[in-house]
């Protein structure tokens, strides 16, 4: 079916007013700074944090000297580099001194970040402010359900970069060099930075001993290298703001109130949210020396220690912590009984000696020591036991061919612990097994064999690799050129098919002419050396290809 062939990309018009609008325009009275991070912001960090946090010193003469860290100028760090020391105007030997300067600069591939296109970037951070001038929170917002709008600001993935800085420290001596190597080494790894601002992470690489000694002069020299991963960010690009404002709308929500009614029952009611006694004839007799009762020895009451004189109405519930009915179970912790314990019409007597008599025991009887039985044990259930020492020689059945039995049925199960060692095969449901196999290729397809969880894994992983290689290739292509009127050509090269899959076809890709997708049967695919070529029926798709058209394809590509 013939249709109208999409604009090409190159040529349509692009018009967003919202990004030609400022944020700071009158009246938006919006006082959030654009993000922006520059090499001056990083550079600025480094002597932030060596002048405020590392605070390099030495002692001279028994007096602490801030050791001064300065950026060296192109024309200072050349003259360092041909004198090997910096002067000042007097032509003397600075020290001790600190001088650094950024060497090079690059992107940081170990955090990737695509930005689909440099010159129009689509991904960004966002974050709110809740609450402004303009988005109160109060109590008539509270009340009425009044949600305030929010402002949300998004803000442009950075582009992370890595700057290497050069430094050299200059000293009279030996020790005050090993004090500022110390410090320096120290703050390895931390992110440096003014507090307040963006801070970096830093890795100090191995300090050089570059020591000069002469006949004139004495000089204690140490170079080093400060790798610093930063970001960078502009304020504006291509005359917008890297930094945007929206705000959400406003809603209103209106809830129903709904009135109660409180009956009143005669004996109180309620009125300004006080309780009030409803009125009632009272006769009363006050004494001027109460009544009080005192809790005693396991006897608890519900109004321990309060007087009673008679004016008021007191409630008392006495109580002794269980129930002691003859239904009960009652429990004590400690009975001390002069001769003997004999409950109910029973025979049976508990004396501080010994049981007389029999006893049946429901439940479990467990004894710390040990139980000596004079006559015969009778046990129905199981009997378990960490050692069991008889006078034969096993529990099994051992018939007369030397085989032995465990169990009578098949729900029967036998729990062994430590090491089985078993020669010839092993029988499970009358299938025999013989070995236990790590063949790691399953060569030997035996059907009496157990293999380990090696040889399965390792098996598993050669097979499998190949495939799931070839199922996660997906990667996306623009074609380089146009042939004619029905050949569009890709600098790339089709994925080939594991072993027993079905080979790579146009179906395994997806292919767009300017933005618009194209209809698989009206194409077709091949590879021809370096050059991946496809080829559209005009026909059938109802268009010709055009030297500024752009193809894009998705797809089984090796990379």
């Amino acid at each position: 079916m013939a249709r109208n062939k999409p604009i090409p990309r190159s040529q349509r018009l692009i018009f967003n007013r919202g990004e030609k609008i400022s944020r700071n325009s009158p009246g938006a009275k919006d006082d959030v700074k654009n993000v922006s991070v520059g090499i001056m912001d990083m550079d600025s960090s480094i002597l932030y944090y060596f002048n405020e946090v590392i605070k390099p010193e030495v002692t001279e003469n028994k007096e602490k000297v801030k050791v001064p860290c300065i950026y060296a100028s192109p024309e200072r760090w050349v003259a360092i580099s041909k004198q090997g020391y910096l002067r000042d105007k007097k032509q003397q030997i600075i020290t001790p001194l600190i001088v650094f300067k950024r060497t090079s600069m690059e992107r940081n591939d170990n955090i990737p970040v695509d930005k689909l296109d440099a010159n129009k970037p689509n991904l960004f951070y966002g974050f709110n402010k809740k609450y402004s001038q303009q988005s109160r929170y109060d109590k008539f917002s509270v009340q009425k359900g009044l949600i305030p709008n929010k402002e949300y600001y998004n803000v442009t993935m950075p582009d992370y970069v890595t700057l290497t800085y050069e430094f050299t420290i200059w000293t009279s001596y030996i020790e005050q060099m090993n004090a500022i190597v110390e410090k320096i080494n120290y703050s390895d790894g931390a992110y440096w930075g003014e507090p307040g601002k963006m801070r970096f992470r830093t890795r100090i690489e191995s300090f050089t001993d570059a020591s000069e000694i002469t006949d004139q002069e004495r000089l204690i020299k140490t170079t080093f290298t400060v790798n610093l991963y930063g970001y960078i960010l502009p304020e504006t690009y291509d005359s917008k703001t890297t930094t945007q404002k929206y705000l959400t709308p406003k809603k209103v929500i209106v809830r129903e109130n709904v009135d109660i009614e409180i009956a009143d029952t005669g004996e109180s009611k309620i009125l300004n949210n006080a309780n009030v006694v409803g009125e009632k004839e009272v006769f009363s007799i006050s004494v001027s020396n109460p009544l009080t009762f005192q809790a005693g020895t396991g006897v608890t009451l519900s109004n321990d220690g309060i007087a009673f004189d008679g004016s008021t109405e007191l409630t008392q519930e006495i109580s002794i912590g269980q129930d002691v009915a003859t239904t009960a179970d009652t429990q004590f912790a400690t009975q001390t009984l002069t001769n003997s314990l004999q409950i109910g019409t029973s025979s049976t007597k508990y004396t501080s000696t010994g049981i007389s008599g029999s006893i049946g025991i429901t439940g479990s009887l467990e004894t710390s020591g040990d139980m000596t039985i004079l006559g015969s044990a009778t046990i129905l259930g199981k009997l378990t036991a960490n050692e069991l020492h008889t006078t034969f020689t096993s529990a099994s059945i051992i018939f007369a061919s030397g085989s032995t039995k465990f169990g009578d049925t098949i729900d029967d199960t036998h729990e062994f612990t430590g090491s089985v060692d078993a020669t010839g095969s092993f029988s499970l449901n009358e299938y025999s097994v013989n070995e236990i196999s790590n063949d790691t290729t399953l060569g030997d397809s035996s059907a009496t064999a157990l293999v380990t969880e090696n040889a399965v894994k390792s098996y598993v992983d050669s097979e499998v690799g190949d495939v799931q290689s070839y199922l996660r290739k997906q990667f996306v292509k623009i074609s380089s050129s146009i042939t004619g009127s029905a050949t569009a050509s890709f600098s790339a090269i089709t994925a080939s098919a594991p072993t027993g899959y079905t080979a790579t076809s146009e179906n395994d890709f997806i292919f767009f002419i300017n933005g618009q997708y194209m209809e698989h049967d009206a194409i077709t695919i091949q590879q021809a050396g370096s050059l991946f070529l496809l080829k559209v029926d005009t026909s059938g798709i109802g268009y010709s290809l055009e030297s500024d058209d752009e193809i894009l394809s998705i797809g089984k590509f090796n990379s």
